[in-house]
């Protein structure tokens, strides 16, 4: 599945969590619930795009929550989260995309496995939803009495994000209109479309009740957790009177060949703090191919990825940046690369590290034939 659109379902008004403001615009570690699920997928390198379905109500809420991230507009949602959802649907036809993933606007948990894990059984199946096989034994009651034991094999608990083939869900949800189903799969199946199951998760919990939120809200209390990740980066010479190096043009006999700026060093970087969340690589994020990003100043790249680790609550830490070329001399500059990159990254200079070395003459930057980078960053995430 080569296009997957995400839709965030967050339309409805959380009227069994009571309170004035609707549940997924609650603090949830610092940021708002709903926050944390448009993050995570916006930050997902098999997400081609993320729109989430909202109340007309809430469209302030809605900004102050999205703010920074990548998104489609939302759009308004319906009387019912099945009106909501083909809605929000219909809004994305005229992007074609392979396949959509429909997630709770609530469920702030998302793990990018389960994720993973949806998508790669669409290969085989018209749709896909993780669950979790019910354990415990199963009472149904009648006045406060236990009427029967429910057999229990056989029984799953079932999460989002649920992802579908495109086509099939749409036209699902378009024959259903009227009908009130209790989640997506439930259209499918009404609809004849074979869903499989795939494993879930039991983080994966919804925020339903105000105890369901104190409950996440104790996941963030931890002291949180480190990531460090590195990226590489080569481009070759040609003609030209400079290179783009750490956001600096540095004069030379060469400029350096590539698809934007051709900044090898800022590339690198990139691919470290991408790496720092598993958001894939710089290619995913500005294919080579697309003409948008034709001669763009790659400062965007590395703005764009600090976005990512900010949306998910995280916080650079530090960057180390070592640029390997026999010419030109790096020196002279390091100071306003480092100036360059701690502005890019909101970063002090004490954060951001610029090294340069030779390869003694061996290879293809001892022939002095191109540059190559290679970076590393630390980031601190919440959870």
């Amino acid at each position: 599945m080569n296009r997957v659109v995400a839709l965030v379902v967050a339309a409805g008004r959380g009227r069994r969590f009571g309170g004035d403001i609707p549940k997924q615009y609650l603090d949830l570690g610092g940021r708002p619930v709903l926050r944390h699920s448009l993050a995570a997928l916006a930050a997902n390198p098999q997400v081609t795009a993320v729109r989430a379905v909202i109340h007309p109500d809430d469209r302030d809420l809605y900004d102050a929550c999205a703010q920074g991230l990548d998104l489609l507009e939302p759009v308004a949602g319906g009387e019912t989260r099945q009106d909501s959802v083909r809605l929000g649907l219909e809004s994305l036809a005229g992007l074609e995309p392979q396949a959509a993933l429909i997630h709770d606007g609530a469920r702030p948990f998302l793990d990018g496995g389960i994720v993973a894990r949806v998508i790669g059984a669409l290969a085989e199946h018209p749709g896909a939803i993780p669950a979790i096989a019910v354990a415990d034994t199963l009472k149904r009651g009648a006045d406060g009495l236990v009427a029967a034991t429910v057999e229990r094999a056989g029984l799953w608990r079932a999460q989002t994000p649920q992802g579908f083939r495109f086509a099939d869900i749409l036209a699902a949800h378009r024959a259903c209109a009227g009908h009130e189903l209790t989640d997506d799969a439930a259209v499918a199946e009404r609809a004849g479309l074979a869903v499989a199951l795939v494993e879930g998760s039991e983080d994966n919990v919804k925020i339903t009740t105000a105890a369901d939120l104190e409950r996440g809200r104790r996941v963030f209390q931890g002291p949180g957790e480190f990531r460090t990740a590195t990226g590489f980066d080569v481009h070759r010479f040609a003609p030209g009177t400079g290179v783009w190096l750490c956001g600096v043009l540095v004069p030379h006999d060469s400029a350096l060949d590539g698809h934007s700026d051709a900044d090898v060093a800022m590339h690198a970087l990139t691919d470290a703090l991408l790496g720092t969340i598993a958001a894939g690589d710089i290619g995913h994020h500005f294919p080579p191919s697309d003409p948008r990003w034709k001669g763009v100043a790659s400062r965007r790249f590395l703005a764009h990825a600090a976005a990512l680790v900010a949306g998910l609550g995280g916080r650079i830490v530090n960057v180390d940046v070592t640029i390997l070329c026999e010419r030109p001399k790096i020196g002279p500059h390091r100071a306003a690369m480092q100036s360059a990159l701690s502005e890019i990254l909101g970063l002090a200079h004490d954060r951001v590290g610029i090294k340069a070395t030779t390869t003694e003459g061996l290879g293809f930057t001892g022939r002095r034939e191109g540059i190559a980078a290679q970076a590393s960053a630390t980031v601190w995430l919440p959870r």
